[in-house]
């Protein structure tokens, strides 16, 4: 489908916005639109003042606003690569549908939910992070910078259970009116929503119960007009209070009690594993046979709690709502004073004030099967749960085939001719099997929520309802007498609105599009990013760790002005400034590489000679061990390491280079001179040089005596070594000729005289000794 055109009045100053409810199931993709609040002009005291933007369907005269894709996007946790070919149908639709000149404003959300939420936190990084790369790439919508919330903000994150019910419960009061300056001085609609996995409830309790409760979350809208309505809602979710883990929940406890019972009768336990025991069921029609696992097993240590059995519907509701019961654990202890089901704390519900709307399983299971949708009256709901839980399967089974081949339509198929009921049981096409063999369970389980879980009066006008068999007279009956709205109606819809939680998120974004009144004003948030102590909060948002530079862009963004962001510059800054940084030190490391690889390779070799050296030197050989001194460029090391940084910095300019350590050559080996203490070597002219010696103590005599591996070369053009004989004592002079005249095993020979070393000879020695302030090598 081809977008509107560019001259449609209908477009004039129109705005969408795009929900992605990524669910466990499949991703559905919904198109919203809103007239710009700011292009409207709204006398001062116009009713539309009071109200909210109008939020409406994203397209014009057909239902192509919504679009859907299966499985659920927690399906790829094990191939996050292939989220853009799972996205990709979703993302075309949306840019078929709105013209091209208004994607840059128009904001694209996907928010993942319970599918999500089950994935590991390293998981949920990685979709997440895939998906905000998809959808940047691809696509030229409105998504939120790089934040603490995730790569794309707050526009592709998880959001938790109390979230949905908190966007739910603006939907709901957005469709009923329950929005406006006036509300401020009454209560609004409760909000109930059960789905497979879990159920919500959301609610704004009464004025008196406001104050003693310190969990309630601060929802702001803004009007047409500017002005800023608030209200306090408490809401909790219970995860495992959906109808399919409650009927797996229900299914381990029948099978443990059936198993149990089987034991202390003291029947033959060991059979063959292939075989199925019966469990009688009484929350199946009657006839009807499952085979079912016992996913959540109350105790382990039954012998066949593991092995599937076959379950036998008896077809009691009565029995199915006492059996369910106990799965609500309304007696769990209650740490924080008053509570419902699961040890869960909720406010106290005056249901004199409160009135809730039920969507998802609560419509389902009234309406599709029952015809009971709206209204609700337990008596009527009660008797229709009865007669279809006792009704024999094979019947029901009949039935539902001849509907499907006639595609009659209804939800528990009344055909009236003439205001008449004519013919009953014909379920429409919508009516599945699955929905068929698990509809006495869901029914029974609803009503044991509401009534025992929540503690919703069965009978809110005694006497008034009790016998009433038309569900449809229900609300015009409690008017009458003065009781108000129902206390509770189940709802699908609001016109040609689908009552669910994207909508509520399109009416806050609406919302936050509206001027306010005072410039200075707070800017309106989501609910659970408006709390002003969220460390104290019990509802934590959920935050996956993203371990990559989107993190980093994530934590400096924030704090740059809104010229330097991506949206401004077209590109991240952020990322921008550390790859240029990356750039120029590859550049600067590029001279370096041959430098550092032979000053690695020289470090490695001069250790390994001084590990063999100071052996030897312990054993009294002074020799190396691959008979040459060290490189004459580990002295330099740092020097020539430095000098392509100084180059780039400071010109070619070479550093000056240290004094080279000395090497003798066979043909001239030059002798040292050394300081008669013994505390340094000094060359002709007298300069002292401090010797890098390591000392240790002789065995005998007392003598102090250096070891030195290294030898300097004398600059002076003295002709010979010359000792300073004056500051020797006699002593010190015969033990130093004794010494000089010995001809040591280790050492080599050398001449202290003035005659010439003998030509060809090679200086072995490594080591020299101190000994008294003369020098043996």
């Amino acid at each position: 489908m081809a977008p509107p055109l560019a001259n449609d009045p209908w477009l004039a100053g129109r705005h969408f916005g795009i929900v992605i409810d990524a669910g466990s199931s499949g991703s559905r993709l919904q198109v919203y639109s809103w007239r710009d609040p700011r292009s409207l002009n709204i006398p001062k005291g116009s009713p539309l003042a009071s109200k909210l933007p109008k939020v409406e369907k994203g397209t014009k005269d057909d239902d192509l606003w919504v679009t859907k894709v299966e499985p659920g996007l927690s399906s790829l946790e094990n191939d996050p690569e292939a989220v853009g070919t799972y996205l990709r149908p979703l993302l075309s639709h949306a840019r078929d549908l709105i013209p091209p000149s208004l994607h840059k404003d128009t904001p694209l959300f996907l928010l993942a939910t319970a599918g999500m939420r089950l994935l590991s936190p390293k998981k949920q990084a990685q979709i997440l992070r895939e998906t905000c790369r998809f959808l940047v790439t691809h696509s030229n919508f409105k998504i939120d910078e790089p934040s603490d919330i995730g790569p794309c903000g707050s526009s592709v994150r998880i959001i938790t259970g109390e979230e949905e019910g908190l966007f739910g419960w603006i939907a709901v009061n957005y469709l009923m009116d329950g929005f406006s300056a006036s509300s401020q001085d009454r209560t609004t609609y409760g909000f109930l929503d059960m789905g497979g996995a879990s159920t919500q409830i959301a609610f704004e309790p009464s004025k008196k119960h406001q104050d003693g409760t310190k969990d309630l979350i601060d929802v702001r809208l803004r009007l047409l007009g500017g002005e800023e309505i608030h209200h306090k809602v408490f809401v909790t979710t219970w995860l495992g209070y959906g109808t399919n883990q409650a009927r797996e929940r229900y299914v381990g406890a029948a099978i443990t009690k059936y198993d149990t019972a089987r034991a202390a009768d003291d029947r033959d336990d060991d059979r063959d594993d292939e075989e199925h025991h019966i469990v009688p069921d009484p929350c199946l029609p009657k006839g009807l046979m499952l085979t079912e696992s016992p996913v959540h097993a109350t105790n382990p240590e039954t012998k066949h709690l593991m092995k599937s059995h076959k379950l036998l519907g008896t077809g009691s509701f009565e029995q199915c709502m006492k059996r369910t019961a106990p799965l609500l654990n309304s007696s769990k202890p209650c740490p924080d004073t008053p509570c419902l089901m699961n040890g869960v704390h909720v406010p106290p519900i005056d249901f004199s004030v409160s009135h809730f709307i039920g969507v998802s399983e609560y419509w389902y299971s009234s309406e599709h099967i029952f015809d009971l949708g709206g209204a609700y009256d337990y008596v009527q709901y009660e008797r229709a749960a009865s007669n279809f839980c006792s009704r024999d399967w094979a019947g029901i089974l009949k039935e539902h085939e001849e509907s499907r081949v006639q595609h009659r339509l209804g939800g528990d198929g009344e055909v009236e001719e003439g205001g008449k009921v004519v013919a009953a049981g014909q379920w429409g096409p919508q009516v599945e099997l699955p929905r068929l063999q698990m509809q006495c369970f869901k029914a029974a389980w609803i009503a044991n929520v509401l009534h025992e879980g929540i503690k919703m009066p069965r009978i809110v006008d005694p006497g008034g309802n009790s016998t009433s068999d038309d569900g449809d007279k229900v609300e015009e009956e409690a008017a009458k007498k003065g009781l108000g709205r129902p206390t509770f109606q189940s709802m699908d819809s609001v016109g040609d609105i689908a009552i669910s939680w994207t909508l509520g998120k399109m009416v806050l974004e609406a919302s936050k599009e509206v001027p306010p009144l005072v410039k200075a004003a707070k800017p309106i948030l989501d609910p659970i990013d408006d709390i002003e102590n969220p460390d104290e909060f019990p509802i934590k948002p959920i935050r996956p760790p993203f371990l990559s530079l989107d993190g980093l862009e994530e934590r400096i963004t924030p704090h740059l002005p809104s010229s330097l962001s991506r949206n401004s510059l077209g590109f991240s800054p952020v990322l921008f400034l550390l790859y240029l940084t990356i750039f120029v030190l590859l550049i600067i490391a590029c001279p370096m590489r041959r430098v550092l690889r032979a000053s690695c390779l020289r470090s490695v070799r001069s250790l390994t000679k001084r590990d063999t050296m100071y052996g030897d030197m312990e054993e009294g050989n002074s020799k190396l061990g691959n008979g040459r001194p060290p490189s004459p460029t580990s002295a330099t090391f740092g020097g020539r390491w430095l000098y392509p940084v100084r180059r780039v910095f400071f010109g070619n300019s070479r550093p000056t280079p240290r004094s080279p350590l000395s090497v003798v050559t066979s043909n001239k080996p030059i002798l040292r001179h050394m300081m008669p203490n013994g505390s340094g070597l000094a060359n002709a002219n007298g300069s002292v040089r401090a010797s890098p010696t390591r000392s240790f103590t002789l065995p005998t005599g007392g003598f102090a005596a250096t070891a030195s591996t290294t030898q300097y070369i004398s600059r002076s053009p003295s002709p010979g070594p010359s000792f300073d004989d004056a500051s020797l004592v006699p002593g010190q002079m015969q033990a130093q000729a004794s010494l000089m005249t010995s001809r040591s095993r280790n050492a080599s020979q050398i001449n202290l005289s003035s005659m010439a070393p003998r030509p060809g000879a090679i200086s072995r020695a490594s080591s020299s000794y101190h000994v008294n302030g003369m020098e043996m090598e």
